[in-house]
């Protein structure tokens, strides 16, 4: 667990350094209280003034301190707990990032939310390179080489406006797909449902975020707008690409082909 939370928060603290610099200057963040749909409450302090949109970040950390604490039925040991670890430590350091974001409204916070989205991404794509390779085979420099390409992409945020947007839309597209090739190979119909879910969730946090103001429209959003739902769903997200990477099936399998 020391080894997960130091490969986490070297990268973590490094970019906290580097988005508080002018590099990022020029990449387009939403810093205004209207780019949310949820009416700030002036009565409460800050880290609380969007109430729903700031407190639904505590999912975060509870999804990935359940996850950290290998929740019964999770049997795994050595490198697979490793990757769990890791993963479970992004969800966790992701929630004050956005919370921050909510309650300042600077450029700092508002550019690591955009940045951080990425390798978490990636990690599922190494964390199903090393489900399909087994530990015999796979290398940490190959998810070393992979996250920084990750973090290193975030740099189209600085060559065009919709930059970030299009370094995301890789990153998912490789995460479904990387998924779907090891489903077929590995998986099983549990391991499908989990599959399913977690791309539901993911489609979910992506469409209720882009439709945050439109839905504000009907009653039912005005107060839990589509920006909390959405992260509902992206919590949701973290929780189902744990119960499908983290299935013992599918590590039965490479284990013994190992």
């Amino acid at each position: 667990m020391k080894l997960a939370l130091l490969h986490v928060s070297v990268p973590f603290v490094l970019c906290v350094a580097f988005a508080n610099t002018s590099l990022f200057d020029e990449v387009e963040v939403d810093l205004s209280n209207e780019h949310y749909a949820e009416k700030r409450v002036d009565y409460l302090p800050a880290f609380l003034a969007m109430p729903c949109n700031c407190v639904v970040n505590l999912g975060y950390v509870y999804i990935g301190l359940y996850w950290l604490l290998w929740p019964r039925g999770v049997r795994d040991t050595g490198p697979s707990r490793y990757m769990r670890q890791v993963f479970a430590f992004m969800a966790v350091f992701y929630a004050p990032v956005q919370w921050t974001r909510l309650a300042v409204l600077r450029r700092a916070p508002a550019v690591l939310d955009q940045w951080f989205t990425l390798p978490i991404f990636a990690w599922v794509a190494v964390w199903i390179d090393f489900i399909e390779l087994g530990p015999a085979k796979w290398r940490g420099s190959q998810a070393a080489a992979l996250e920084l390409v990750s973090f290193l992409s975030y740099g189209l945020a600085l060559q065009h406006a919709r930059g970030f947007e299009a370094a995301l839309a890789c990153h998912v597209a490789l995460a479904v797909y990387k998924g779907v090739r090891v489903q077929r190979e590995l998986g099983d119909g549990l391991t499908r449902r989990y599959l399913l879910l977690a791309v539901l969730s993911c489609a979910g946090f992506v469409l209720l975020k882009l439709l945050d103001h439109w839905l504000a429209r009907y009653r039912l959003f005005q107060r839990l707008t589509g920006h909390f739902w959405s992260k509902v769903c992206d919590v949701l997200q973290f929780h189902f690409s744990f119960c499908f990477l983290s299935t013992h099936k599918i590590k039965t399998v490479f284990m013994l082909e190992c």
